[in-house]
């Protein structure tokens, strides 16, 4: 099992904190994770760490399918993997309805299709065998229809990207998405990750997606990339450090996604957790954040973080390396000590 951090969408916040990136490169994480939503954008402090580190791979986590064409994401994936020396990941996701259509004022449509055009066109892109041509519902090359100058014409990438085969992550919860990443991606980025339930109820949608792949045995070599609060400390200051996880998880479960349409609620209630889903649901949608928070099972919030003693830490790490995820991502807090003590233990 591989250890990573994933500084979310704050990249920036920590750009001055040169030793710390350093160290993490010294110490051998794997790779460094950034995400986008609607404020700094997931590629540019990558561009920064790729420059102030030597070792440690870069991961996209996820860039958003509907912000970018996918010749522009391509363009950004052989650049950052050039500058970095063949250390970019390059993670994918389609976002929510809210954001595509209300930030980059896009349909949402067809995910599942966008994604997997969206895939196709990058590979091509990337293998550089001849000029781009491609037709599907969301993207024609060249683009001929009656609004454009009919002047388009194929083209291929001007330079050879230093690898074809940059690793490709897909973010996905549902179990389409899922499937979908094990067949076309070479790893998926989940959210809410349980080590102790986790395997079963994810692995049917995997096998699925590893069956329709051209790759023999792919499930020997998918990676799964799976975020985790971690931190050391006091049984006295457990509360304390898991007030972010269960800040997030709330959000997640009570407000990602349209009442009728959210993937993390339904997770929680395959996590054996209904009734507490839709009293979370129904207390966030009303504005009650706070006590949508309250309600946040203590147990299900243990389940998916490391905090505590050292020791706790330890028993936890033992059940998340005999789950079926091959990556441990450290969220905030980034703490050297616990980052090297699971480093050291993993």
């Amino acid at each position: 099992m591989d250890l990573s951090v994933n500084v979310g969408y704050f990249g920036p916040h920590i750009s001055d904190q040169h030793n710390l990136i350093k160290k993490l490169d010294q110490l051998g994480v794997s790779c460094i994770w950034t995400a986008e939503a609607y404020g700094y954008d997931a590629i540019t402090p990558l561009a920064y760490f790729s420059a102030i580190t030597k070792n440690i791979e870069l991961g996209s986590g996820i860039m958003q399918i509907p912000s970018r064409t996918p010749a522009m994401t391509a363009m950004s994936a052989v650049t950052l993997d050039k500058l970095s020396n063949g250390r970019f990941r390059l993670g994918l996701g389609v976002s929510g309805p809210q954001v595509v259509e209300g930030w980059h004022g896009v349909p949402y449509g067809k995910p599942l299709l966008k994604t997997r055009e969206y895939i196709e066109v990058v590979k091509k892109i990337l293998e550089r065998k001849e000029p781009l041509e491609f037709q599907g519902e969301y993207y024609t090359l060249p683009n001929k229809n009656e609004e454009t100058t009919g002047l388009g014409k194929p083209l291929k990438l001007i330079e050879k990207p230093l690898r074809k085969d940059i690793p490709i992550y897909l973010a996905a919860i549902g179990p389409k998405n899922i499937e979908l990443a094990a067949e076309l991606a070479d790893g998926w980025l989940p959210f809410m990750y349980s080590p102790y339930i986790g395997d079963k109820i994810f692995n049917k949608y995997l096998e699925k997606g590893f069956l329709k792949s051209s790759i023999k045995n792919k499930s020997n070599i998918f990676n799964i990339v799976a975020t985790v609060f971690a931190k050391i400390c006091s049984e006295n200051e457990v509360d304390e450090y898991l007030i972010p996880a269960r800040s997030m998880y709330t959000l997640y479960v009570g407000g990602m996604g349209a009442k009728d349409k959210n993937f993390y609620f339904n997770l929680m209630c395959d996590y054996g957790y209904e009734e507490e889903a839709h009293q979370i649901q129904s207390l966030f949608l009303s504005g009650k954040k706070l006590e949508a928070e309250k309600i946040f099972p203590n147990k299900l919030l243990d389940d998916l973080t490391m905090v505590g003693s050292k020791n706790s830490i330890l028993d936890k790490l033992e059940v998340w390396k005999s789950s079926n995820v091959t990556e441990l991502s450290v969220t905030f807090p980034l703490d050297l000590e616990t980052i090297a003590f699971i480093k050291e233990n993993i």
